[in-house]
C-alpha cells in the first residue's frame, strides 16, 4: 500500500467513501456517519483553506519580487486572462450545443411540462417588467382550463431561493466596474481572513511583490528570504496533510452522500428525476476534462502525452472532486503543476491563484446547460439572441463566483434574470447540485493547470521531460 502513487490512494479513498455511504444508509447508520466520520472531512477542507490564502500571498510576492524584468509581469498577466477568457467562452458554447442537441428538458413528462408552462405564465403575469419570452399564451387556451398546476414550494425551498435571490440582487445592483473596486482591499487583514476575498489578496500580493522588486537588493534581501522561507513552510504543510489525504477523502465522500438522503433508493431517486439534465451536464464536463484540455496541452507541449498529463495532475483532480472547492485544492494544484508538470514557481504562483478565483469553466458550462434545461422543461423556447445573452452573462458571472462549494448556484439567479426567467427555478436542480459541483470543480482545476502550462511554455518557463 505504501508503494502506491498518491492519486491511486486518493481514488481508493473516494471509492471507499461512496461504498461506506451506501452501506451506512442501507443499515441506518447515517447519523453515525454524519457525527463521527464526516467531521474529519470538514477538518481536511479547513486545513487546506487556511493554508491556501497565506500560500497565495507569499508565493505571489516571492514569484514577482524575483522577476528581473517587470514587463514580463504585464505580458504574463495578459496571456493568463486571455487564455482563461477563451476557455470559459468555449465551455459555455459546448454547454449550449449539448443542451440544444440532447434537449434534456423534453424528457420530462408532457403533462408535467404543460403544468410547468402554466406556472411560468402565471409568474410572468404577477411580475412587473417581465414578458413571456416566446410570445405563446397557454393560459388563454380553453383546453387547459381546470388543470391543477399551482404548486407551492416547501418552506426549505422558499428559504433557499430567497437567500440566493438576495445575494444575487446585491451582485446585480452593482455597477459595471464594481469588480475593479472589489479587487482593492480596504483592510488586508480582513481580506486574509475571508476566502471569498481572494482577489483582494492577489491584488495586494502583486502590488507588494512589484514594490519589493523595485527596492534595492541590499535593503530587501532579508524580507525576500523571509517570504521564500515562509512559502516553503506552507508547502511542507501541504506535503504532510496530503499523506493523510486518502483517509480524509473517504470521510468527506461518506459524509456528502450520507447527507443527501436516508436510503440508497432515495439517492438514486434524486438522480432519476433529473437524469436527463445530469447526463447532459456530465457529458459536457467530461468533454472538457478528457478531450478539450488534454488536446490543447498536447498541441502546444509535445512532451506531455495524454497519459502523462493526467498522471501528473490527478492528485489535484481527485482532491477537487472531494472538496468541491478550487480554493481548498489550490495548494495541491500548485504542487502538482510545479513538481509534476514542470511549470516554474514564477508562473504557477501568479497564474493559479488568479485561475482559482476567476476561471470557472465548469461553472460557466453548468449555468448554460441548467438555464436552457429549465426553459425547456417549462416549454419556453429561447432564441439565439437570448442564448447569446446566457453566454455573456454566464462568462461574466463565472468571474464573480467565489472559489467555494456551490457558489455557482448564486450566479445562476443572475443568469436566469438576465433572460427573463423565474429565479425560483434554482430549487429544481438544487437536489443534484452538490455531486455535480464536485465534477465542475475538477473542470475548473484542470483548466487552471492547463492555462498555467500554456503560459509557462510561452514564457520559456516550462521544464519538459
Amino acid at each position: 500500500m505504501k508503494k502506491l502513487p498518491l492519486h491511486v490512494k486518493i481514488m481508493i479513498g473516494l471509492l471507499a467513501g461512496v461504498i461506506w455511504a451506501f452501506i451506512s444508509s442501507a443499515l441506518g447508520w447515517n447519523e453515525f456517519t454524519t457525527n463521527w466520520i464526516d467531521p474529519f472531512g470538514q477538518i481536511f477542507i479547513r486545513m487546506l483553506k487556511y493554508i491556501a490564502v497565506p500560500l497565495v500571498l507569499f508565493s505571489i510576492i516571492g514569484g514577482i519580487s524575483g522577476l528581473k524584468d517587470m514587463s514580463k509581469l504585464g505580458r504574463m498577466g495578459g496571456k493568463t486572462l486571455s487564455f482563461y477568457l477563451v476557455t470559459t467562452v468555449f465551455a459555455v458554447g459546448i454547454g449550449l450545443v449539448l443542451v440544444n442537441v440532447i434537449r434534456p428538458g423534453d424528457f420530462i413528462d408532457e403533462e408535467q411540462r404543460i403544468k410547468n408552462r402554466l406556472q411560468y405564465e402565471e409568474w410572468v403575469s404577477a411580475t412587473d417588467g417581465v414578458e413571456i419570452l416566446d410570445g405563446k399564451h397557454y393560459l388563454d387556451d380553453p383546453k387547459y382550463n381546470g388543470l391543477d398546476f399551482r404548486q407551492e414550494m416547501t418552506e426549505a425551498e422558499k428559504k433557499l431561493v430567497e437567500e440566493k435571490k438576495a445575494t444575487a440582487l446585491e451582485k446585480k445592483d452593482e455597477g459595471p466596474l464594481s469588480f475593479l473596486v472589489d479587487m482593492v482591499p480596504q483592510n488586508i487583514i480582513l481580506s486574509l481572513s475571508n476566502d471569498k476575498l481572494m482577489l483582494q489578496v492577489i491584488f495586494f500580493a502583486i502590488f507588494f511583490g512589484v514594490c519589493l522588486a523595485l527596492v534595492p537588493d541590499e535593503k530587501a534581501v532579508g524580507l525576500k528570504s523571509f517570504v521564500d522561507a515562509t512559502n516553503e513552510v506552507f508547502l511542507k504543510m501541504v506535503d504532510i496533510i496530503m499523506k493523510s489525504a486518502p483517509f480524509f477523502v473517504f470521510a468527506l465522500l461518506a459524509g456528502v452522500i450520507s447527507k443527501m438522503a436516508d436510503t440508497p433508493g432515495e439517492v438514486l431517486e434524486i438522480f432519476k428525476g433529473l437524469a436527463s439534465y445530469s447526463v447532459t451536464l456530465v457529458l459536457g464536463l467530461l468533454f472538457l476534462i478528457f478531450i478539450f484540455y488534454p488536446l490543447i496541452v498536447k498541441t502546444f507541449v509535445k512532451s506531455l502525452t495524454y497519459r502523462k498529463f493526467f498522471q501528473k495532475i490527478s492528485p489535484a483532480q481527485f482532491l477537487a472532486f472531494s472538496t468541491s472547492s478550487s480554493a481548498a485544492t489550490l495548494p495541491v494544484t500548485m504542487e502538482c503543476v510545479e513538481d509534476n508538470l514542470g511549470v516554474s514557481k514564477n508562473v504557477s504562483s501568479f497564474v493559479l491563484p488568479i485561475g482559482a478565483t476567476v476561471n470557472m469553466d465548469g461553472t460557466s458550462l453548468y449555468q448554460a446547460v441548467a438555464v436552457v434545461f429549465m426553459a425547456q422543461m417549462h416549454m419556453v423556447d429561447l432564441s439565439i439572441t437570448q442564448q447569446l445573452t446566457i453566454v455573456l452573462t454566464a462568462t461574466l458571472a463565472s468571474i464573480g463566483s467565489a472559489a467555494v462549494p456551490s457558489a455557482g448556484i448564486v450566479m445562476m439567479v443572475v443568469v436566469l434574470q438576465s433572460v427573463g426567467l423565474n429565479p425560483a427555478w434554482i430549487a429544481i436542480i438544487f437536489p443534484v447540485d452538490r455531486p455535480l459541483d464536485m465534477l465542475r470543480t475538477v473542470v475548473n482545476v484542470t483548466g487552471d493547470a492547463t492555462v498555467a502550462t500554456l503560459v509557462a511554455k510561452s514564457e520559456n518557463e516550462l521544464k519538459e521531460d
